[in-house]
């Protein structure tokens, strides 16, 4: 009896740990009548993507859960945007670059379909971009990397875990909407029109400073066209014969299509929007596409071209540079923006040398600190109430590499580089624009500067 009972302690001690054993193995919620419980519901969110800290290539869209954030919802009902007068301007067919003596890589090829291969020319990291790019190295010319590059990552990629995106209704006073802006420290915010239930535009500083350059008259004349006019009332006004369908993108499209229509439609903001509901997910810029790239930039191999001088590669721009003086007055300023389409201009002291720079952005301080009704001050004036806090003008020189240029002009976090020469007169300007062609259009054949 002692030896039974020790064989059925036995078994029973192992049929308990049978049964643990299969708890474990069960879902969480298991109740005891044998029926689990139902699975609390849980949001697929977007893996978090953090631009500043990104150490890891983004998993592929199609592989994801993908949930898009959206503005808070409003019962309104969104409609597609291809009905309602959208357009995504699509780069043509890529031509093969003059230096390249190999062919083309297919448009779906992903980093994360690489094979892991070996080389001395790379850092032994465990970065998952480094076979991939290795493999490009042995297998194709890097002229082109950097195109292939922005075709291997869709918008979706850099959009932020979190971030801020305000959106006015066309019936908004242009007024309150500037006021918006400063407010919430954005430089630009897309429109939404009621009527049609549809994105219909972009509200920006550039509608600010034509509104000031058309109805400013005098300090003694209040601008009464500022304080009256809706959004809906200037857009009609200003635009009339030259509207334009809002330039959009689809956070499925290509980074190469991103820079593609930022520079072909000579744009510096494009409104990230989701084809099936309509949302507007994400404002994509020159600035933030560049400063992914070069997140990246050290575990690619260096095209031959980065060593090369902006002179060289004729980068930048060089003839009739517009610029402004100390003592130049704001009106005046604002007069140059318009004509010329520039986004910043230069101050020059008598001397030829450059001691300051006013861009588009530093207007809108004017609204901030409710000074537009006097545009007679002097652009000198204006500046000493910068919002931010100014370090100088950012140079560069003609005979610097493209390297040093894209690494300044990042770490700087500035939209252009004003080029002089050694008495630090002004030759040029280098814009983001400028540089994206050079790394990502030109090796594909692409000039969508002049084109």
């Amino acid at each position: 009896m002692k030896r039974f009972g020790s064989l059925r302690g036995s078994k029973k001690r192992k049929d308990q740990e049978v049964k643990a054993e299969r708890r474990q193995s069960e879902p969480h919620g298991l109740l005891a009548s044998g029926h689990s419980t139902p699975p609390t519901p849980v949001q697929a969110t977007k893996p978090s993507f953090p631009l500043e800290s990104y150490k890891q290539e983004p998993e592929r869209l199609d592989a994801r859960s993908r949930s898009y954030s959206s503005p808070p919802d409003t019962g309104q009902r969104f409609t597609v945007p291809g009905a309602q007068g959208f357009i995504t301007t699509k780069p043509p067919a890529p031509q093969p670059f003059s230096n390249a003596t190999s062919k083309s890589v297919s448009k779906h090829r992903s980093f994360s379909s690489a094979r892991p291969c070996h080389s001395s020319q790379l850092r032994p990291s465990a970065h998952p971009l480094t076979p991939m790019l290795h493999r490009w190295c042995l297998e194709e010319s890097d002229s082109d990397i950097y195109m292939r590059f922005m075709k291997s990552h869709k918008c979706y990629d850099i959009v932020p875990t979190s971030s801020k995106l305000v959106v006015f209704d066309t019936s908004l006073q242009v007024k309150k909407a500037f006021f918006a802006l400063v407010a919430n420290g954005v430089r630009a915010a897309p429109l939404w029109e009621s009527k049609k239930q549809s994105f219909v535009g972009m509200l920006t500083i550039t509608d600010f400073i034509n509104i000031l350059h058309r109805y400013y008259k005098s300090p003694m004349v209040q601008i009464y066209e500022l304080e009256e006019h809706k959004i809906e009332s200037w857009r009609e006004l200003y635009l009339q014969e030259t509207f334009k369908p809002l330039v959009n993108i689809s956070p499925d499209a290509s980074l190469f299509d991103a820079v593609y229509s930022l520079i072909k439609n000579k744009i510096h903001r494009l409104p990230v929007i989701d084809p099936i509901s309509g949302n507007a997910l994400y404002i994509l810029t020159h600035k933030r596409i560049l400063k992914f790239l070069q997140l990246f930039i050290s575990e690619m191999p260096k095209p031959a071209f980065m060593k090369k001088t902006l002179e060289e590669l004729g980068i930048g721009t060089y003839l009739n540079i517009a610029f402004i003086h100390p003592n130049t007055p704001i009106i005046k300023a604002l007069s140059i923006f318009v004509e010329r389409r520039v986004s910043a201009l230069p101050v020059v002291d008598v001397s030829g040398k450059v001691v300051d720079i006013y861009s588009k952005f530093d207007v809108i301080n004017l609204a901030a600190e409710k000074t537009y009704n006097n545009l007679d001050i002097t652009v000198t004036q204006a500046l000493r109430h910068r919002s931010q806090y100014f370090e100088g003008v950012v140079q560069c020189h003609r005979l610097e590499s493209l390297e040093t240029t894209v690494d300044r002009i990042v770490k700087a976090e500035v939209h252009r580089l004003v080029v002089v020469d050694e008495k630090e007169s002004i030759v040029g300007i280098v814009s983001l624009s400028d540089i994206l062609q050079a790394l990502v259009l030109t090796p594909a054949g692409i000039d969508a500067l002049y084109s």
